[in-house]
């Protein structure tokens, strides 16, 4: 044991006795102001010390910071499972986070760039007319004055107002009614007459003579001029004018927000809020889109011509009379109903779409349909082709067009929200601006340009400010929240980051690298879990903990700079020595049927077609923001789901599927979303071993005897489970302007089930002590009194390296990783019932130590044995190492990607000079 009491905590976070969750009593020492790694196997304990000690005691001391009223209102936070900790310092977690479902938020909102673009619109934005062009400016009484005094001292000038033109029935009693104000003159054409001289009738033509003015340079003119100019505006209806009266010149001025005879909104920080009712298009209410009838859902297929029942409503007997009438009628207006639907000019979908005086067209129909839809049947039929379709009067921009009409160095906020950060990058570090506004805007533009070099530093300079954040891969949205921390610029805090690296290219790797110990050198303490080789490397000191995973676990087993670690036997020492490591096959799988997926242009994609091998292990690689999500998300997984008769997700743009799909009978997307949508959900529960367990406890004889069916052992419905939490061992406590905060449910003391259900017990071990137990340990339990039914259900769960997972882990504190593992688990426990499969993953990589991703690559060619094939979207170098056929997108992210740069095997990838994947794969295929 460390003698920590000659350790100083003003250098160091000293930590004593962590024993939450597997942690064994531990002591760890972490220097302040340094970059510190804590890595291990999966579920070694990372997290536990990282979050559940270290951050939640951060945390807990910040809410006892708090007066005694402000804490009332939250509770009080149970300390961890710690003897104490000292040295620590405001603490901020940058976790591993399952996307937003907020439809609202975006790219620019998530990193505040967004709201600070809005206070640059509304404090330098120059409005232009939509008719002219021309500057809309609103003139105020300074500016009268100021051009008052431009001109020689002695000069006289008249200031007019014109005479309120808007009752068309102006007589004598306006001229009576100035003279009453004492207004004598009145002008017009260059001559001046008196009040009397002018008919009632004619006055419409007639300015005022509000003043008349002989220049001069002193505080008593100008104090007269401004009154004169105020009242001027004020019996001018906001119109007032300057004539000179020796060169017979006349300048306007208004005080209104118009021009071309249009009224204008004036600039303001609501005119750019698409979440503010003021600011948003009044047709979408600020989401950009509208339910609609949806042109991918109507003509699925646009390989299909016509001819061929391209669009989808028409196949059906009952409505084969309009495609009868289009196919009839086609020949007198010359529409080709042989050509694939992709291959017609603008003019001929729009005949299709809006019909001409032959045809009455797609959107017609839909229109009777609508008109009709008392009748259950056309209502059923316009439910099918409804989705989200793009917002038609805001073009998706969110924003209500009069914010269109404000620019900066000619861009409106839809142009700028639609850059990538990089042309956002060029665009405000080389932004025109004139003295005055570079003077208005220059805090602004500051942090505008902090945020976009960090967001640019993470590797994400292809996304867009108004890329929606449920769009986002879990790596992406982790790197916003990173550089969303960064741009704070907070000193002296402590950082606590979950696998950074997650979704970034190894070429990418290098620069978040640099910001970690950026921020580490502003004078931050930089904390990050981490398995990414390099990341480790670069640490200044690294904290290895194992020596395996559970119970097996929560040791610390390595300690110190990265040389001391490499002296260790570890397991993690082992692979960075590579004494053991991840060996790829000799022979790479080969296929004679594939799947093509033919014009892909989605998004940044360059018509680019696609061919996947099946009965495979396929990665689509290429650095961050070169299409690998879009051509499998958007449009492989959609079209397959389609082809398959689901029509739940519409494909991007590409033209057609083909190759041998009838070799496949299903297509599934493991992604990282959680198990289940209660936190109830869990590991056991999402296998439906959950139902053997609670029927096994059910036939104690202690349960019989109490009547004690399986449903008591259930936490999901009334009778066993504690009625205080509901079965969920925790009570939620809303924080307002914090994280919401769980706390132990003081009548069950986390149990979840109430007493009389807990003192049944099964060979020893109750309910809730069975759920808290790990994979690993009850294979073990179940195994000795050969209970092989629940055994093999478990089996799949290790076999994906997920062992040290508890059973009744709550579904809402598993990673993305862990929860993409537990459903490749479901898959595999189903063995030979399920048929041949097409499998997606995203990353599946993620969360795991090198020693996991062996076993990972195990269950993938177990899967593949049994007949299905897989496409894995990846960065690793090891998993890549082992594929047998890569497609690597590129060349660069954003408008640059999009194309694919090279395919085959990774010896062959190796070879091609334009890959960036291939040049880092080198170093792991000798």
């Amino acid at each position: 044991m460390k003698d920590l009491s000659k350790i100083d905590p003003k250098h160091n976070i000293i930590i004593k006795g962590a024993k939450l969750h597997n942690l064994k009593n531990i002591d760890v020492v972490i220097p302040r102001n340094k970059f510190t790694v804590i890595t291990g196997l999966s579920g070694s304990g990372k997290s536990s010390l990282a979050y559940d000690t270290l951050y939640a005691e951060g945390q807990r001391r910040y809410v006892e910071s708090l007066s005694s009223y402000a804490r009332q209102f939250m509770g009080k936070l149970n300390k961890p499972k710690v003897d104490y900790i000292k040295g620590i310092s405001p603490a901020i977690a940058v976790e591993q986070k399952i996307n937003t479902s907020n439809p609202r938020s975006t790219v620019g909102t998530k990193t505040e760039i967004y709201d600070y673009l809005k206070l640059l619109f509304a404090r330098i934005g120059k409005t232009y007319s939509s008719k002219s062009n021309k500057i809309v400016k609103k003139d105020f009484t300074s500016d009268v004055v100021d051009e008052v005094l431009k001109n020689k001292v002695k000069s006289k000038l008249l200031l007019l107002a014109p005479i309120d033109s808007s009752s068309k029935k102006l007589s004598s009693n306006k001229i009576d009614i100035l003279k009453k104000q004492g207004f004598v003159r009145i002008f017009k054409d260059g001559n001046i007459f008196n009040i009397d001289e002018v008919n009632g009738n004619d006055i419409l033509n007639f300015h005022l003579v509000v003043d008349r003015l002989v220049v001069k340079n002193d505080d008593e003119f100008k104090s007269r001029v401004a009154d004169s100019v105020e009242l001027s505006f004020y019996e001018g209806n906001g119109v007032c004018s300057i004539y000179n009266l020796e060169n017979n010149k006349e300048i306007s001025f208004s005080n209104k927000y118009e021009m071309d005879g249009i009224k204008f909104i004036e600039p303001s920080i609501h005119l750019f809020s698409f979440n503010n009712p003021f600011g948003a298009c009044k047709n979408c209410d600020g989401f950009g889109e509208t339910i609609g009838i949806d042109e991918e859902l109507v003509i699925p297929n646009k390989g299909l011509s016509v001819y061929d029942d391209a669009i989808a409503p028409w196949r059906g007997t009952g409505l084969r009379k309009y495609y009868m009438k289009l196919i009839d009628n086609a020949e007198k207006f010359n529409f080709p109903i042989y050509e694939p639907y992709n291959q017609l000019t603008p003019e001929e979908i729009k005949i299709l779409w809006d019909g001409n005086e032959y045809f009455s067209g797609i959107n017609k129909f839909f229109k009777y349909l609508e008109k009709k839809n008392y009748k259950i049947q056309n209502r059923v039929l316009l439910s099918r082709y409804r989705g989200k379709t793009l917002c038609n009067e805001c073009k998706g921009s969110r924003l209500r067009k009069e914010a269109y009409y404000v620019k900066i160095d000619g861009k409106n906020l839809p142009e700028i929200l639609a850059m990538p950060i990089d042309k956002l990058s060029d665009f405000f570090k080389n932004i025109k601006l004139d003295s005055t506004d570079k003077a208005v805007s220059i805090r602004i533009l500051k942090e505008i340009n902090n945020r976009i070099d960090y967001l640019m530093n993470v590797g994400l300079s292809y996304l867009t400010l108004n890329r929606k954040a449920n769009t986002l891969s879990g790596g992406e949205t982790q790197r916003i929240n990173l550089a969303s921390s960064l741009g704070s610029s907070l000193v002296g805090s402590t950082y606590i980051l979950d696998e950074p690296s997650i979704g970034l290219h190894s070429r990418d790797n290098e620069n978040l690298i640099k910001i970690l110990k950026n921020l580490k050198d502003i004078g931050n303490t930089v904390i990050v879990v981490e398995h990414d080789e390099e990341i480790i490397l670069s640490a200044d000191h690294v904290i290895d903990i194992g020596p395996m995973a559970g119970s097996l676990g929560g040791e610390i087993v390595g300690e110190g700079n990265v040389y001391d670690l490499l002296k260790k036997d570890t397991l993690t020492s082992k692979y960075l020595n590579k004494i053991e490591k991840i060996e790829y096959p000799n022979s790479r799988r080969k296929s004679s049927h594939f799947i093509n997926v033919n014009g892909a242009k989605e998004n940044n994609l360059k018509n680019i077609t696609v061919k996947i091998p099946l009965g495979c292990l396929t990665m689509i690689t290429g650095v961050s923001g070169s299409g690998k999500s879009t051509l499998v998300k958007k449009i492989i997984y959609p079209a397959l789901l389609n082809y398959f008769r689901d029509y739940s997700l519409k494909p991007g743009k590409f033209n057609d599927i083909s190759g041998n799909l009838s070799k496949i009978k299903s297509v599934q997307f493991i992604d990282q979303n959680p198990i289940g949508r209660s936190s109830r959900s869990n590991p056991v529960t999402y296998l439906k071993v959950y139902d053997d367990i609670r029927n096994l406890y059910s036939k104690i004889p202690q349960s019989i005897s109490k009547g004690f069916k399986s449903n008591f052992f259930s936490f999901n419905t009334d009778g066993g489970r504690c009625n205080e939490c509901k079965g969920e061992g925790v009570v939620r406590i809303e924080m307002q302007f914090m994280a919401d905060v769980e706390l132990e449910c003081d009548n069950c003391k986390g149990k979840r089930f109430k007493d009389e259900i807990t003192a049944i017990k099964y060979n020893g071990v109750s309910i809730d002590m069975l759920l808290k137990m790990t994979v690993d340990d009850s294979i073990q339990f179940f195994r000795k009194y050969n209970q092989t039914k629940i055994v093999s259900k478990l089996l799949p769960l290790q076999s994906v390296g997920l062992g040290y997972v508890s059973l009744g882990q709550s579904s809402n504190t598993l990673s993305g990783g862990e929860a993409q593992r537990i459903k490749l688990a479901s898959f595999i426990g189903k063995g030979d019932q399920i048929e041949k499969t097409f499998f997606i993953f995203d990353e599946p990589t993620t969360g795991l130590h090198f020693h996991d991703v062996r076993k990972l690559l195990n269950t993938f060619d177990k899967l593949i044995r049994m007949g299905h094939s897989i496409l894995v979207i990846e960065h690793n170098l090891d998993m890549i190492s082992c594929a047998d056929h890569i497609i690597d997108l590129g060349p660069e992210g954003g408008n640059n990607g999009g194309e694919i740069i090279a395919e085959g095997s990774p010896e062959e990838i190796i070879n091609n000079k334009k890959s960036h994947t291939g040049h880092y794969l080198k170093k792991k295929i000798v």
